[in-house]
Protein backbone atom coordinates (compact mmCIF):
# COMPACT_ATOMS: atom_id res chain seq x y z
CA UNK A 1 0.00 0.00 0.00
CA UNK A 2 1.33 3.18 -0.77
CA UNK A 3 2.28 6.25 1.51
CA UNK A 4 1.85 9.59 1.50
CA UNK A 5 3.87 12.72 2.63
CA UNK A 6 3.38 16.45 2.72
CA UNK A 7 4.40 18.45 0.42
CA UNK A 8 7.52 19.33 1.81
CA UNK A 9 10.38 16.74 1.53
CA UNK A 10 11.77 18.52 4.63
CA UNK A 11 11.13 22.15 6.22
CA UNK A 12 14.25 24.65 5.90
CA UNK A 13 14.34 26.62 9.62
CA UNK A 14 12.70 29.41 9.02
CA UNK A 15 14.96 31.59 10.59
CA UNK A 16 17.72 30.82 8.89
CA UNK A 17 16.11 31.63 5.57
CA UNK A 18 15.08 35.10 6.87
CA UNK A 19 18.96 35.64 7.97
CA UNK A 20 20.44 34.11 5.35
CA UNK A 21 18.44 33.70 2.29
CA UNK A 22 19.47 30.13 2.20
CA UNK A 23 19.37 26.46 4.24
CA UNK A 24 20.48 22.98 2.69
CA UNK A 25 19.66 19.90 4.29
CA UNK A 26 20.24 16.29 4.30
CA UNK A 27 17.02 14.50 3.93
CA UNK A 28 15.88 11.03 5.55
CA UNK A 29 12.28 10.71 5.70
CA UNK A 30 9.81 7.92 5.96
CA UNK A 31 6.72 10.76 7.18
CA UNK A 32 3.03 9.60 6.44
CA UNK A 33 0.90 12.21 5.43
CA UNK A 34 -1.85 13.61 3.18
CA UNK A 35 -0.25 15.47 0.54
CA UNK A 36 -1.52 19.42 1.45
CA UNK A 37 -0.82 22.57 -0.09
CA UNK A 38 1.74 24.66 2.30
CA UNK A 39 2.91 28.06 2.62
CA UNK A 40 6.13 28.54 0.73
CA UNK A 41 8.06 31.52 -0.06
CA UNK A 42 11.32 29.97 -1.25
CA UNK A 43 13.04 28.66 -4.45
CA UNK A 44 13.64 24.77 -3.50
CA UNK A 45 16.19 22.21 -4.87
CA UNK A 46 16.20 18.88 -4.33
CA UNK A 47 18.13 15.61 -4.79
CA UNK A 48 16.99 12.57 -3.72
CA UNK A 49 16.58 8.92 -4.10
CA UNK A 50 13.03 7.44 -3.63
CA UNK A 51 9.99 6.36 -5.57
CA UNK A 52 7.47 8.62 -5.71
CA UNK A 53 4.89 10.62 -7.57
CA UNK A 54 5.02 14.19 -7.71
CA UNK A 55 2.00 16.06 -7.78
CA UNK A 56 3.14 19.26 -9.50
CA UNK A 57 -0.04 21.70 -10.77
CA UNK A 58 -2.65 19.51 -12.82
CA UNK A 59 0.40 17.06 -13.82
CA UNK A 60 1.79 14.07 -11.54
CA UNK A 61 5.37 12.87 -12.37
CA UNK A 62 6.61 9.30 -10.96
CA UNK A 63 10.34 8.75 -10.32
CA UNK A 64 11.85 5.76 -9.25
CA UNK A 65 15.76 6.05 -8.28
CA UNK A 66 17.59 9.84 -8.22
CA UNK A 67 16.03 13.07 -9.52
CA UNK A 68 16.23 16.32 -9.27
CA UNK A 69 13.18 18.48 -8.31
CA UNK A 70 13.05 22.08 -8.88
CA UNK A 71 10.17 24.35 -7.43
CA UNK A 72 9.28 27.88 -7.07
CA UNK A 73 7.14 30.14 -5.04
CA UNK A 74 4.21 30.08 -7.35
CA UNK A 75 3.20 26.38 -8.24
CA UNK A 76 2.06 24.35 -5.33
CA UNK A 77 2.37 20.50 -5.29
CA UNK A 78 2.03 17.47 -3.10
CA UNK A 79 4.47 14.29 -2.88
CA UNK A 80 3.10 10.95 -3.11
CA UNK A 81 6.12 8.12 -1.30
CA UNK A 82 5.87 4.85 -2.88
CA UNK A 83 8.79 3.63 -1.22
CA UNK A 84 9.51 3.13 2.18
CA UNK A 85 12.20 5.90 2.41
CA UNK A 86 13.11 8.84 0.37
CA UNK A 87 16.93 9.84 0.89
CA UNK A 88 18.85 12.97 -0.52
CA UNK A 89 19.44 16.54 0.11
CA UNK A 90 17.43 19.56 -0.11
CA UNK A 91 18.61 23.56 -0.75
CA UNK A 92 16.12 26.62 0.16
CA UNK A 93 16.77 30.11 -0.69
CA UNK A 94 15.18 33.04 -1.31
CA UNK A 95 14.61 35.39 -4.49
CA UNK A 96 16.28 37.60 -2.17
CA UNK A 97 19.43 35.53 -1.33
CA UNK A 98 19.93 35.10 -5.90
CA UNK A 99 19.34 38.62 -6.79
CA UNK A 100 22.41 39.57 -5.45
CA UNK A 101 23.69 37.17 -8.27
CA UNK A 102 23.38 39.21 -12.17
CA UNK A 103 22.08 36.10 -13.51
CA UNK A 104 18.87 36.23 -11.92
CA UNK A 105 16.58 36.97 -14.83
CA UNK A 106 17.78 33.70 -16.40
CA UNK A 107 17.34 31.72 -13.55
CA UNK A 108 13.68 32.59 -13.69
CA UNK A 109 13.34 32.12 -17.32
CA UNK A 110 14.54 28.60 -16.59
CA UNK A 111 12.75 25.62 -17.94
CA UNK A 112 13.41 24.08 -14.57
CA UNK A 113 11.92 26.84 -12.22
CA UNK A 114 8.94 28.40 -14.70
CA UNK A 115 5.11 27.65 -14.26
CA UNK A 116 4.76 25.45 -17.10
CA UNK A 117 8.29 24.08 -17.33
CA UNK A 118 10.35 20.88 -16.54
CA UNK A 119 10.39 20.42 -12.57
CA UNK A 120 11.40 16.92 -12.28
CA UNK A 121 14.95 15.32 -14.27
CA UNK A 122 15.90 11.96 -13.72
CA UNK A 123 19.67 11.59 -13.13
CA UNK A 124 22.13 8.67 -14.02
CA UNK A 125 24.86 7.56 -10.67
CA UNK A 126 27.29 9.53 -12.24
CA UNK A 127 25.28 12.49 -12.43
CA UNK A 128 23.87 12.00 -9.00
CA UNK A 129 27.48 11.94 -7.40
CA UNK A 130 28.78 14.95 -9.06
CA UNK A 131 25.45 16.91 -8.09
CA UNK A 132 25.64 15.28 -4.43
CA UNK A 133 29.24 16.71 -4.03
CA UNK A 134 27.65 20.06 -4.73
CA UNK A 135 25.12 19.74 -2.04
CA UNK A 136 27.91 18.37 0.87
CA UNK A 137 29.76 21.49 -0.34
CA UNK A 138 26.89 23.99 0.88
CA UNK A 139 26.12 21.40 3.40
CA UNK A 140 29.40 22.45 5.07
CA UNK A 141 30.12 25.72 4.12
CA UNK A 142 27.17 27.03 5.39
CA UNK A 143 27.75 26.82 9.18
CA UNK A 144 31.12 27.87 8.16
CA UNK A 145 32.59 31.99 9.21
CA UNK A 146 34.02 32.17 5.81
CA UNK A 147 33.63 35.70 4.70
CA UNK A 148 32.34 35.13 0.89
CA UNK A 149 30.54 32.08 1.91
CA UNK A 150 27.11 33.30 0.63
CA UNK A 151 28.53 34.11 -3.07
CA UNK A 152 30.18 30.30 -2.70
CA UNK A 153 26.86 28.65 -2.13
CA UNK A 154 25.37 30.42 -4.83
CA UNK A 155 28.02 29.48 -7.53
CA UNK A 156 27.27 25.85 -6.01
CA UNK A 157 23.17 26.43 -6.90
CA UNK A 158 23.86 27.78 -10.45
CA UNK A 159 26.61 24.77 -10.75
CA UNK A 160 24.02 22.48 -9.89
CA UNK A 161 21.47 24.37 -12.15
CA UNK A 162 23.72 24.26 -15.14
CA UNK A 163 23.89 20.52 -14.45
CA UNK A 164 20.96 19.94 -14.62
CA UNK A 165 20.24 22.45 -17.71
CA UNK A 166 22.27 19.03 -19.57
CA UNK A 167 20.01 16.66 -18.55
CA UNK A 168 16.94 15.07 -20.18
CA UNK A 169 13.44 16.07 -18.81
CA UNK A 170 11.97 13.38 -17.36
CA UNK A 171 9.15 11.42 -19.16
CA UNK A 172 7.25 10.37 -16.62
CA UNK A 173 4.39 12.75 -16.99
CA UNK A 174 1.02 11.79 -15.70
CA UNK A 175 -1.24 14.53 -17.36
CA UNK A 176 -4.75 14.53 -14.70
CA UNK A 177 -7.48 13.39 -17.74
CA UNK A 178 -10.59 14.58 -15.99
CA UNK A 179 -12.11 17.98 -16.59
CA UNK A 180 -12.41 18.06 -12.64
CA UNK A 181 -9.00 17.29 -11.47
CA UNK A 182 -7.78 20.30 -14.16
CA UNK A 183 -10.42 22.78 -12.65
CA UNK A 184 -9.27 21.78 -9.32
CA UNK A 185 -4.89 21.85 -9.60
CA UNK A 186 -6.12 25.59 -11.07
CA UNK A 187 -7.97 26.39 -8.58
CA UNK A 188 -5.28 25.09 -5.54
CA UNK A 189 -2.63 26.72 -7.93
CA UNK A 190 -4.24 30.42 -7.72
CA UNK A 191 -4.81 29.59 -4.51
CA UNK A 192 -1.22 29.26 -3.29
CA UNK A 193 -0.26 32.37 -5.41
CA UNK A 194 -1.95 34.91 -3.29
CA UNK A 195 0.53 34.14 -0.17
CA UNK A 196 2.69 34.74 0.99
CA UNK A 197 1.62 38.27 2.38
CA UNK A 198 4.31 40.45 1.52
CA UNK A 199 3.15 44.18 3.33
CA UNK A 200 -0.39 45.20 5.08
CA UNK A 201 -0.29 47.61 2.40
CA UNK A 202 -0.85 44.84 -0.46
CA UNK A 203 -3.53 43.03 0.97
CA UNK A 204 -5.51 39.87 -0.49
CA UNK A 205 -7.12 39.93 -3.03
CA UNK A 206 -9.11 37.07 -3.28
CA UNK A 207 -11.24 35.68 -0.61
CA UNK A 208 -14.15 34.20 -1.81
CA UNK A 209 -14.90 31.37 -3.79
CA UNK A 210 -16.99 33.53 -6.26
CA UNK A 211 -13.82 35.50 -6.46
CA UNK A 212 -12.02 32.54 -7.40
CA UNK A 213 -14.75 31.15 -9.83
CA UNK A 214 -14.68 34.37 -11.70
CA UNK A 215 -10.99 34.66 -12.57
CA UNK A 216 -11.04 31.00 -13.75
CA UNK A 217 -13.97 31.92 -15.76
CA UNK A 218 -16.19 29.14 -14.31
CA UNK A 219 -19.67 29.41 -12.22
CA UNK A 220 -19.31 29.37 -8.86
CA UNK A 221 -21.15 25.85 -8.51
CA UNK A 222 -19.27 24.33 -11.56
CA UNK A 223 -16.10 25.46 -9.09
CA UNK A 224 -17.38 23.89 -5.70
CA UNK A 225 -18.66 20.58 -7.13
CA UNK A 226 -15.27 20.24 -9.09
CA UNK A 227 -13.32 20.68 -5.95
CA UNK A 228 -15.47 18.90 -3.68
CA UNK A 229 -15.36 16.03 -5.83
CA UNK A 230 -11.33 15.79 -6.61
CA UNK A 231 -10.36 16.79 -2.77
CA UNK A 232 -13.52 15.66 -0.63
CA UNK A 233 -13.57 19.56 0.58
CA UNK A 234 -15.43 22.52 -0.40
CA UNK A 235 -13.58 25.30 -1.89
CA UNK A 236 -14.56 27.78 1.19
CA UNK A 237 -12.66 24.73 3.29
CA UNK A 238 -9.64 25.73 0.92
CA UNK A 239 -9.32 29.13 1.21
CA UNK A 240 -10.16 29.14 4.82
CA UNK A 241 -7.38 27.02 6.06
CA UNK A 242 -5.22 28.90 3.80
CA UNK A 243 -6.40 32.22 5.16
CA UNK A 244 -5.77 30.75 8.71
CA UNK A 245 -2.08 29.28 7.79
CA UNK A 246 -1.06 32.64 6.48
CA UNK A 247 -2.77 34.67 9.69
CA UNK A 248 -0.47 32.10 11.94
CA UNK A 249 2.45 33.08 10.24
CA UNK A 250 1.75 36.60 10.06
CA UNK A 251 1.32 36.54 13.90
CA UNK A 252 3.83 34.77 15.07
CA UNK A 253 7.12 35.81 12.07
CA UNK A 254 6.18 39.27 12.24
CA UNK A 255 5.48 42.61 14.28
CA UNK A 256 2.27 43.65 12.34
CA UNK A 257 -0.44 45.01 14.42
CA UNK A 258 -3.24 42.57 14.98
CA UNK A 259 -5.32 45.00 12.82
CA UNK A 260 -2.45 45.27 10.12
CA UNK A 261 -2.62 41.42 9.99
CA UNK A 262 -6.70 41.32 9.51
CA UNK A 263 -6.60 44.09 6.96
CA UNK A 264 -3.94 42.15 5.02
CA UNK A 265 -5.90 39.01 4.81
CA UNK A 266 -8.92 41.17 3.65
CA UNK A 267 -10.66 41.85 6.88
CA UNK A 268 -12.48 45.28 6.73
CA UNK A 269 -12.88 44.88 10.39
CA UNK A 270 -10.62 43.78 13.16
CA UNK A 271 -13.71 42.29 14.91
CA UNK A 272 -14.60 40.37 11.95
CA UNK A 273 -10.87 38.75 11.96
CA UNK A 274 -11.26 37.91 15.66
CA UNK A 275 -14.53 36.29 15.02
CA UNK A 276 -13.48 34.16 11.89
CA UNK A 277 -9.63 33.67 13.65
CA UNK A 278 -11.50 32.40 16.85
CA UNK A 279 -14.02 30.10 14.90
CA UNK A 280 -11.48 28.18 12.90
CA UNK A 281 -8.66 28.01 15.73
CA UNK A 282 -10.68 28.11 18.85
CA UNK A 283 -8.71 30.95 20.45
CA UNK A 284 -8.31 34.83 19.38
CA UNK A 285 -5.43 35.74 17.77
CA UNK A 286 -3.93 38.36 20.15
CA UNK A 287 -4.02 34.95 22.57
CA UNK A 288 -2.77 32.72 19.06
CA UNK A 289 0.23 35.38 19.06
CA UNK A 290 1.40 35.58 22.90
Amino acid sequence: MKDKIDTRFHHPNAVDLKLKGFNVHQIESTVSKLPTYRRRDFYKITLATSHMIIHYADQGIEVDGSFLFFSNPHVPYSVELLSEKNIGYGCWFTEAFLKKSERLESLQESPLFKIGGTPVLTINSEQKEFIESLFKKMLSEQNTDYLFKDELIRNYIHLIIHEALKVQPSDHFVKHKTASSRLTALFLELLERQFPIESPQQPLQLRTPSNYANRLCVSINHLNRSVKEITGKPTTTHITERVISEAKALLQHTDWSIAEVAYALGFDYTTYFNNYFKRVTGTIPKSFRA
